[in-house]
C-alpha cells in the first residue's frame, strides 16, 4: 500500500492538539504516511506577524495553543485548496458553521478516493431537517467521512493526560488499522467503531448538556444537582437518536464518545464555562465568547438554537425540556433560576 498524505484543515486549540499527535504519528510510521502533515490556517496576525509564520518558525500555534510544540514536519498553510491538493487523509477540525464555506473553497482540489474525517461537533439544518456534517462533507466533496469523538478536554490532550476516544468508520475492517496508526498514541486510546451517526450526535449534544451542567455551578448548586443534569441530558440525547437517527445503536452511548464525553463537559470543558458565565453576567453569548475564548467559537449554543427551532416546528419541545431551556436561557428570554424547575419538572419524573 502507498503511503499516505495527511492534510488537517483547521488550527484551533483542538486543531492543533490534533496535529501534535498526527504530526508526531506519521514520522514513527514512516512506512504509512509521508513526512510532512499540511495543516490549514485561517490567516491572522498576532503582533504584527502572520501567524502561519509564527507556527511555522517556532513551531508553536502561539494564540490557540501557547506553550505546547508541534513537530516539526507539522506545516501552516493559509490556502485550504492548497492544503488538500493530493491529500488521502482529510481531517476537519473547526466550527462547524463553517464547513460549507470551506468545502466550497476544496472543490476540484480534493484527491479522488480520499477518506475525511470529522472531529466537528455540531449539526447542519436543512431544508430536509437536520443533517450529519460527516454527511454534509460527503456531500460537498464527494468523499467517505469518518468521524472522532471522546472524551478530549484539548488542554489534557496537549498536557499528555491519559485518555480514550472513539472513531466512527462504516469500514472498521478495512481502516480501523490505518486511522488507529494515524491517532493513537499511549495517551490518547482509540477505540474504532461502525456507528458513526450515534458517535457524531454524542459530539454534538453533549455541549449543549454542558451548557446546562454550567448553569447549575452559576447558581452555587452541588455535585448532586449537576448529576441530574447529565442524567437528564443522557436521557434527551437517548430520545433524540431515536427520533432523528434511526438505528442508533445504545451501546454507543458507552463508549468515550458517549456518557465519558458527556461528564467529561459537564465538569472541564468551555461550554460548561459558558453555561456559568450566562448566570454571573448579563453579557450577550458573542461577547462572553470573545472573553472566553479569545477568538474561537462556542459550539453548544449554536447547536442549542438549531435544534431549538427544528423541534419547535415539529411541535416536540415539551419532549426535550433541558435542552429547550437551555437554548432560552443563552438567548436571555429565560432567568436561568428557572433552570433547577426545569430539572424538577422533567417528564423524566413523570
Amino acid at each position: 500500500m502507498s503511503k499516505k498524505t495527511v492534510s488537517i484543515i483547521g488550527s484551533g486549540n483542538w486543531g492543533s492538539v490534533i496535529a501534535k499527535i498526527v504530526g508526531k504519528n506519521v514520522i514513527d510510521n514512516p512506512d504509512k504516511f509521508e513526512r510532512t502533515v499540511r495543516m490549514w490556517m485561517y490567516e491572522e496576525m498576532v503582533d504584527g506577524q502572520k501567524l502561519t509564520e509564527i507556527v511555522n518558525t517556532k513551531h508553536e500555534n502561539v494564540k490557540y495553543l501557547p506553550g505546547v510544540k508541534l513537530s516539526e514536519n507539522v506545516v501552516a498553510n493559509p490556502d485550504v485548496a492548497e492544503t488538500v491538493k493530493g491529500a488521502d487523509i482529510l481531517i476537519f477540525v473547526l466550527p462547524h458553521q463553517f464547513v460549507r464555506p470551506t468545502c466550497k473553497h476544496m472543490e476540484g482540489h480534493v484527491k479522488k478516493g480520499a477518506l475525511a474525517v470529522s472531529l466537528i461537533k455540531g449539526f447542519a439544518i436543512t431544508e430536509d431537517g437536520i443533517q450529519l456534517i460527516s454527511n454534509m462533507i460527503t456531500e460537498c466533496i464527494g468523499i467517505d467521512c469518518a468521524v472522532l469523538m471522546g472524551a478530549n478536554l484539548a488542554g489534557e490532550v496537549a498536557d499528555e493526560q491519559f485518555c480514550e476516544t472513539t472513531i466512527g468508520n462504516s469500514d472498521k475492517k478495512k481502516m480501523g488499522k490505518m486511522l488507529n496508526d494515524l491517532f493513537e498514541t499511549s495517551y490518547f486510546r482509540c477505540t474504532v467503531i461502525e456507528d458513526i451517526k450515534t458517535v457524531e450526535m454524542c459530539g454534538a449534544l453533549k455541549n449543549v448538556v454542558g451548557i446546562g451542567a454550567g448553569i447549575v455551578d452559576g447558581l452555587n448548586y452541588g455535585d448532586n444537582t449537576k448529576a441530574a443534569v447529565i442524567r437528564l441530558g443522557l436521557m434527551e440525547m437517548v430520545e433524540f437518536g431515536k427520533i432523528f437517527f434511526p438505528g442508533c445503536k445504545m451501546e454507543t452511548f458507552f463508549e468515550s464518545c458517549g456518557v465519558a464525553d458527556l461528564v467529561a463537559t459537564c465538569h472541564g470543558g468551555r461550554n460548561r464555562m459558558l453555561g456559568e458565565a450566562v448566570v454571573k453576567s448579563d453579557k450577550p453569548i458573542k461577547e462572553l465568547e470573545k472573553e472566553i475564548l479569545h477568538g474561537q467559537s462556542f459550539q453548544g449554543p449554536l447547536v442549542a438554537k438549531e435544534i431549538y427551532g427544528m423541534l419547535a416546528e415539529k411541535n416536540m419541545l415539551s419532549r426535550f425540556p433541558l435542552f429547550a431551556a437551555i437554548h432560552t436561557i443563552c438567548e436571555r428570554k429565560m432567568d436561568p433560576r428557572q433552570f433547577i424547575d426545569c430539572l424538577r419538572e422533567h417528564p423524566e419524573h413523570v
